[in-house]
């Protein structure tokens, strides 16, 4: 057993390069074909040779028989004897056994005590026919096949002798040229083998170091794979995309990396000073000595501390929803000009605090959206419209866009310089920090209204110019264009509206 896997190991090794596993099975299969026909060659083919000759001499002696049988006398068998042998250029001896004196009479042929004892005969005399061959001096290297035929109702015996047949030559010549043809084919085998796995191999080497530095973090390198098998081609495309894919997860892992640490930190700091603010404050309640009038300003600031605070974590926990909640959205068909109405009239004092105006007419438009979701989208970027504008208006408007409506809303505030504009939905990114926490601010505000919009399959679009004002603006679909496509319907739910299904 150990030494089968020992010559299996040897012939088939456990780990080979691809050129070496296609080399040895060309050459298994090639040679086992080789093997298989030159044992046709030399076992099969050459014993049906072999036993074509001897029947075909056999029915010629028999011929022969028959005709020496039909002739007169001794004289007339012993010319018809000379006259084949002439003509066939075969070796004919004649003989008839003489019943009366129990002797041969020799007509033709080498005939004497050993001819007798030849095995043909001696087979012949036993069974009728008998075969030999064998090498004969003065006749070269060739042997001689003798098929020998006794007629008992004649006591003639007939032995025709002769070399190796034209088609026995001409097999032993096919023999040569395929042993030579199947040799020769081998040897292309393996050079065809070489060469095909030489076209196979490179590609694959050339993959395979790639992949590896893949793995070691080279992604910014394409695999380039000189060849034109397509499965190469779209293999090395595959990694291609594969190490994109890769680098642009990376990449996006380490963005959120930095975001999620911007994030810890922007937290504890946010969350750090109102707590310090109540603690400073409940200590100073905490006085004997404190005037009545100073206690009810140090408790009104830290119920400000402590408001900001719940701000802080219940938009923190609205973010949270937003992000790991799929079903955090109930669209439903809404008429939108009566929710700006109702988002415009509790901030309108808050404007008419600042001496600014805010307008809110447009003409009814139907949509389908979450409408408490929508109302927090709007609250939000009106509220932030009229805290960072000091003078001016603050304008909420709404048309038609193709099969959507547009919700814009304008101020005309200081404006948000341009190296700010891709940042400010960030979380805890502030333009201006000292004014926004002056404000009450949690720096979440926008990064909600993006994770509101984004879980409707819409986007929040901002353009601003310093000094001027700033306009925010996204879409919605309208409820009729929804309604128009055959694949949704509405269902009145249990308030009264419609539900989008």
């Amino acid at each position: 057993m150990l030494r089968w896997r020992t010559i299996r190991n040897l012939f088939f090794p456990r780990r080979a390069s691809t050129q070496t596993w296609m080399m040895l099975t060309f050459a298994f299969f090639v040679g086992l074909a080789v093997a298989l026909v030159a044992l046709y060659s030399f076992l099969v083919l050459q014993k049906q040779v072999e036993d074509a000759a001897r029947e075909t001499l056999r029915e010629e002696v028999e011929r022969v028989a028959v005709a020496l049988e039909a002739e007169p006398d001794g004289a007339a068998v012993r010319a018809l004897a000379g006259n084949i042998a002439g003509v066939t250029q075969r070796e004919v001896a004649v003989a008839r056994l003489d019943t009366t004196q129990d002797m041969w009479r020799r007509f033709i042929g080498d005939i004497d005590q050993e001819f007798f004892g030849q095995p043909e005969i001696r087979t012949a005399r036993r069974t009728g026919v008998g075969y030999a061959e064998r090498l004969v001096e003065g006749r070269g290297d060739e042997p001689l096949l003798y098929v020998a035929l006794f007629r008992d109702e004649s006591k003639l015996i007939v032995r025709l002798g002769e070399s190796s047949t034209p088609l026995y030559r001409a097999v032993q010549k096919m023999q040569v040229t395929l042993i030579v043809g199947m040799a020769l084919a081998l040897v292309l085998a393996l050079l065809g083998a070489w060469i095909a796995a030489r076209q196979v191999n490179k590609p694959l080497m050339a993959i395979t170091e790639n992949a590896r530095r893949i793995n070691e973090g080279e992604l910014d390198r394409a695999i380039r794979v000189r060849t034109r098998a397509a499965e190469f081609q779209d293999l090395a495309r595959s990694l291609n995309r594969m190490a994109g894919r890769f680098r642009s997860d990376i990449n996006e892992l380490q963005r959120m990396h930095r975001v999620q640490n911007e994030f810890i930190g922007n937290v504890s700091h946010e969350v750090k000073n109102p707590i310090f603010a109540v603690f400073g404050y409940l200590e100073a309640l905490g006085s004997d000595t404190l005037p009545p009038e100073q206690r009810r300003r140090y408790a009104k600031k830290g119920l400000i501390n402590l408001e900001r605070l719940n701000n802080l974590f219940s938009d923190l926990i609205e973010i949270a929803k937003l992000e790991y909640r799929e079903d955090i959205i109930h669209p439903e068909i809404f008429e939108l000009q009566d929710l700006i109405d109702d988002v415009a009239e509790i901030l309108e004092p808050k404007a008419l605090e600042k001496d600014m105006e805010l307008t809110w007419e447009n003409p009814p438009l139907e949509v389908l959206a979450d409408r408490n979701r929508i109302r927090q989208v709007l609250t939000n970027l009106i509220d932030n419209a009229i805290a960072y504008s000091d003078e001016g208006s603050v304008r909420c408007r709404m048309r038609r866009h193709l099969d959507k409506a547009r919700i814009e809303v304008v101020d005309t505030g200081r404006g948000i310089p341009q190296e700010h504009l891709d940042r400010i939905f960030e979380r805890f990114y502030r333009v201006d920090t000292a004014r926004s926490r002056k404000m009450g601010g949690t720096g979440l505000g926008l990064s909600i209204v993006k994770q509101i919009l984004q879980a409707h399959g819409e986007t929040i679009q901002v353009e601003s110019t310093k000094g001027r004002g700033t306009r925010f603006w996204f879409e919605l679909p309208l409820a009729e264009a929804i309604e128009s496509i055959p694949e949704y319907g509405v269902n009145p739910s249990e308030d009264g509206q419609a539900d989008a299904l």
